[in-house]
């Protein structure tokens, strides 16, 4: 009671207009996704979202290169929602296999299609359709 947790969720995509995302494992729902987590203790939020781009995909990113795209307070967290303009190669990242089964490329429309099947991690795709898709 009274007390928050800080959630980061970072959507890349491409020059093409297409979004990364990420099939967890199935202990952890086996669902599409988007790349985040939440900070360790000490960490700001830009600095987590740093540390879950690097442990979920090998990739290392720039602080710089994150904007920060909206905070949205929930019942018991404040999601902190990031967004990186990047070309990334996906058969050259390292995916945290206790996290990350797969990933891929995708559209809009092609997101959408999967969520509207039921296959896309349920806070993650309301991040999707009232703040990235717009």
């Amino acid at each position: 009671k009274d007390y928050y947790y800080i959630t980061v969720v970072v959507w890349i995509q491409n020059t093409k207009g297409q979004f990364l995302i990420q099939k967890t494992v199935p202990k952890k729902h086996h669902m599409w996704a988007t790349t985040g987590g939440h900070p360790k203790a000490g960490e700001s939020s830009l600095e987590g979202i740093i540390t879950e781009i690097k442990e979920e995909l090998g990739l290392t990113v720039n602080p710089d290169e994150l904007k920060l795209f909206k905070t949205q307070k929930t019942i018991d967290d404040f999601i902190d929602i990031y967004y990186l303009k990047s070309e990334i190669d996906i058969n050259k990242l390292t995916l945290q296999k206790e996290e990350v089964e797969e990933v891929k490329l995708l559209t809009s429309k092609e997101i959408e299609d999967i969520i509207n099947n039921g296959n896309f991690l349920e806070s993650h795709a309301y991040i999707f359709k009232n703040f990235i898709n717009c």
